[in-house]
Order: structure tokens, then C-alpha cells, then sequence
């Protein structure tokens, strides 16, 4: 099998690993997942409904791959993304503030990022991806981070869905 194969694979099978337990502790919780998503494409997403029984804790998601949606869908004001661009901690999280407004959901996680092969920039080379995972309510917790990840544009948006799922994971406790 071809190296870039055995990574995918090895890669799925900790996706797989991390939906068992971000899950879990959704439904310990009694909250639900929502996703917000721009250059992931809704990857996130298909990797959570693969599961079945996902309805329990998964919500939906919005795939906000122009900033017209991250605006009119998810409410991500105009002069955040004027000021810092779509691939920002600030857009981030005001995306996954917005999903759970537009959900209900308990716990949102959003994702924007360069996933090349083009698009990149000095300050935002491809491979750059932001994650925002936020925990709603009255305990409310929030996880912004920067990633850059190396490989080819499937490996990457891969890559990050795998970073969205660890980030929910930790700002759920």
C-alpha cells in the first residue's frame, strides 16, 4: 500500500476513534454538535453521519465555503472579516458561535483555512487552517487555534476535521 494511502488510512481510523468519544461525552452531556465549515466542505460533517445513530448527538452543519454565507447564514459581521480575512480566530469563532445559533446546538465547531494548492500567502501559506470550538450556555468555553498542516489538499482538509474533533473533544471537558 502507498505511504500516502497508510497515512489516510491510519488517519480515518483516529477520526473514527475521536467521533466514538467526542460522542460520548456529547451525550453525557445531553448536547448536541453542530458544524460550521469553509474549507473542509462539509467533511466534518459526512464524517459524523457515517456513524450511525449520530441523529443522538449531531445536529447539522453549514458549509460556508463563501463569505456572503458566513455573513447572511452564521451572522459573522462584515468588519471582522473586512479586518482579518476569512482564515482568522476571529471569524472562527464568531462561525461557531453562529452555527449554534442557527443549530441550537449545545457545542459548535467551525473551520476555515487555505487547503491549496493554491490561495496561500506569506502570512497565510497553504496549509494554514483555524478551528474554533465553542461550548455554549452558561458554562460557556471557548478554543480558538492556528494549525499548519503539510500535504496535499485532501490531506489537509482531512487533517483538520481531525483537529475540529480534537478540539471539541477538549472544550467539552
Amino acid at each position: 500500500m502507498p505511504a500516502q494511502y497508510e497515512a489516510n488510512a491510519q488517519l480515518s481510523s483516529q477520526v473514527a476513534s475521536l467521533i466514538g468519544r467526542v460522542s460520548q461525552k456529547l451525550m453525557a452531556c445531553g448536547t448536541m454538535l453542530a458544524t460550521a465549515e469553509s474549507c473542509t466542505g462539509g467533511l466534518a460533517a459526512a464524517h459524523c453521519t457515517e456513524v450511525s445513530g449520530s441523529s443522538a448527538w449531531f445536529v447539522g452543519g453549514v458549509v460556508a465555503y463563501a463569505n456572503g454565507v458566513k455573513e447572511q447564514v452564521l451572522g459573522v459581521p462584515g468588519a471582522v472579516l473586512a479586518a482579518h480575512g476569512a482564515v482568522s480566530g476571529p471569524v472562527v469563532e464568531a462561525m461557531a458561535r453562529g452555527v449554534c445559533r442557527v443549530t441550537g446546538a449545545g457545542v459548535g465547531v467551525a473551520v476555515s483555512g487555505v487547503a491549496g494548492p493554491t490561495g496561500g500567502s506569506v502570512e497565510k501559506p497553504v496549509g494554514t487552517v483555524w478551528v474554533a470550538a465553542v461550548m455554549a450556555g452558561e458554562q460557556e468555553r471557548v478554543l480558538v487555534q492556528r494549525f499548519v498542516f503539510a500535504g496535499n489538499r485532501g490531506q489537509v482538509r482531512e487533517q483538520a476535521v481531525q483537529a475540529m474533533l480534537e478540539m471539541v473533544e477538549a472544550v467539552l471537558g
